[in-house]
């Protein structure tokens, strides 16, 4: 038998979405975070993979179905096709998968890797008895509830959701999670990276050095999951079924070639409120089914509206086509990345997001794109022109090009979308520098300035190559038609397949490119 491949697939995932209502921007947030790495990897030259997709089991979803009098299925099936798939198309995320639990393909990994674990000892009969919070689908430690106040005085309230916990007692399977706390921890300490950032590692470090306890993986009390393998009377506790989608989709338990080209998954998106699930339980999961545990799990931060955490029980969510209807969907994946250091908590306000979009989209990137567009045009009859000797003024566009290269590569990949725009933007500046100190609109009036002219409006076009390539991973419409107006495409090829280590080599862009002025890459808002 041939050795299996090797890994080969740069493999990210964003968490798969709970089904009980619609999505926010607070799920949107994720998966572009999620696109955008995904994309600039791509560019880089990798082969890659992007999940994501919707997680459809568990009792808050039966509940819910039932108060909206459907069946679970039919309400999957109406939230997935109206609300979840749609929302992808508008933030324009190009994922190359899309599970969902409720799948045949699911059901088979889920049931395959139980088995293992049982097959390993790590599967016991318990009676679980204490506090459950429907909306979170979680087991409650008794440190994990408060005390609840006004119409709530006298119940144990779920901190994270603001209801009433429901007292369980049901006979379970467990997983003996107590028995991997030494193996999770030499992990982590050979692999620091495996949990970023540091505060997500150590809040994880400490809850495993503070003991951990076995854990129910299934339910008994309804119906509407998977079946657990050995025992059909019960159901996959809906955690435990969920996070094996990342190795279904990998090919666990069906294809194992391609389980080995990606696995195990090199980045797991999440959000800090569920990172002991990835952290703590779905490694120790791993290591009790016999296979590696992903390679890094990254936990945001929250997105707060009004200093509250998203939510659509709090009435704090906002739907992205809202947004996205307004400002576009570049502006979206733009603002997001950009604004909010990623990991760290961030607010949202329609004022900060218009601000910026008129300041730095529009009169920034988009009106150099016009300016240097509409110049070509009008000074050169739409053909690039050719060259002349560099200057002091061409050497620091060409140093600032490398910049942005060098550095944006460099934090892309670490996951600092933020700081990674900002030394992109770096170059923006220094290009609508380059024009106001070089005003190609005087040159244009002397015959004598004709081929200083053409060496400011090459030297410019040239910029904004380097910038359609470097944020393409960010704002893939408006660089798509960036790369359109230079006229690049016959010459260098598709934007996707420019790379972004390469962005910065100067002088790819060949005289006599046909330049157009097309549409405004960022018009300016109604109020």
């Amino acid at each position: 038998m041939p050795d299996a491949a090797p890994k080969s697939t740069f493999y990210v995932t964003t968490p798969i979405y709970y089904v009980n209502d619609v999505p926010h921007i607070g799920h949107a947030y994720t998966t572009v975070a999620g696109d955008v790495l995904t994309r600039w990897h791509r560019q880089r030259g990798e082969q890659t993979f992007f999940l994501t997709g919707t997680d459809e089991h568990g009792q808050k979803v039966q509940r819910t179905a039932q108060a909206h009098s459907m069946t679970a299925q039919q309400w999957c099936d109406q939230l997935v096709d109206t609300e979840w798939r749609p929302v992808l198309a508008t933030i324009d995320a190009a994922n190359d998968d899309f599970i969902r639990t409720t799948e045949a393909r699911h059901s088979h990994s889920v049931q395959a890797l139980w088995q293992a674990i049982r097959d390993n000892g790590d599967v016991y009969t318990n009676v679980y008895e204490g506090p459950y919070c429907i909306d979170c689908e979680e087991f409650k430690l008794p440190g994990e509830v408060v005390e609840g106040t006004g119409a709530l005085a006298g119940q144990l309230v779920c901190p994270i959701h603001g209801r009433p916990v429901e007292q369980l007692s049901e006979e379970n399977y467990f997983f003996r999670l107590s028995a991997y706390a030494d193996r999770l921890l030499a992990h982590y300490e050979e692999h620091p990276e495996a949990v970023e950032p540091a505060s997500a590692r150590n809040e994880v470090l400490s809850f495993i050095k503070g003991g951990l306890t076995d854990i129910s993986m299934s339910r008994s009390s309804f119906t509407w999951g998977i079946p657990v393998p050995w025992d059909p009377t019960h159901v996959v506790y809906v955690w435990f079924d969920a996070l094996v989608n990342y190795a279904t989709v990998a090919g666990y338990g069906t294809d194992a070639d391609r389980f080995a080209r990606m696995w195990p998954a090199d980045v797991h998106l999440v959000g800090k409120d569920i990172l002991r699930f990835h952290a703590v339980y779905w490694p120790a999961m791993c290591m009790a089914a016999g296979i590696a545990p992903p390679r890094k799990v990254f936990a945001h931060g929250w997105l707060l509206v009004g200093g509250e955490k998203m939510s659509k029980t709090k009435l704090t969510g906002i739907a992205p086509s809202t947004v996205v209807e307004h400002f576009g969907s570049d502006a979206f994946r733009y603002y997001f990345m950009r604004a909010i250091s990623f990991g760290s908590d961030g607010s949202f306000s329609w004022e900060d997001m218009a601000a910026r979009y008129t300041s730095e989209l529009a009169n920034g990137f988009g009106n150099l794109a016009s300016r240097v567009a509409a110049m070509v045009v009008r000074y050169c009859d739409s053909a690039l022109p050719a060259p002349g000797a560099p200057g002091p003024a061409e050497d620091l566009v060409r140093q600032a090009a490398a910049r942005a290269s060098t550095l944006a590569d460099e934090r892309m990949v670490a996951l600092d979308f933020s700081a990674g725009i900002n030394a992109i933007w770096e170059l923006v500046d220094v290009l609508n520098g380059y024009l106001t100190e070089q005003e190609p609109w005087k040159l244009a009036k002397n015959e004598t300035d004709r081929a200083r002219l053409e060496t400011v409006m090459w030297t410019a076009a040239e910029g904004l190559r380097v910038l359609a390539v470097l944020l393409n991973p960010v704002m893939p419409k408006a660089c798509r038609a960036l790369w359109d107006s230079l006229g690049a495409a016959p010459a260098l090829g598709r934007l996707a397949d420019q790379p972004v280590t390469d962005a910065a080599r100067w002088g790819q862009l060949p005289p006599g490119l046909t330049v157009t002025k097309g549409a405004v890459l960022f018009p300016r808002l109604e109020d």
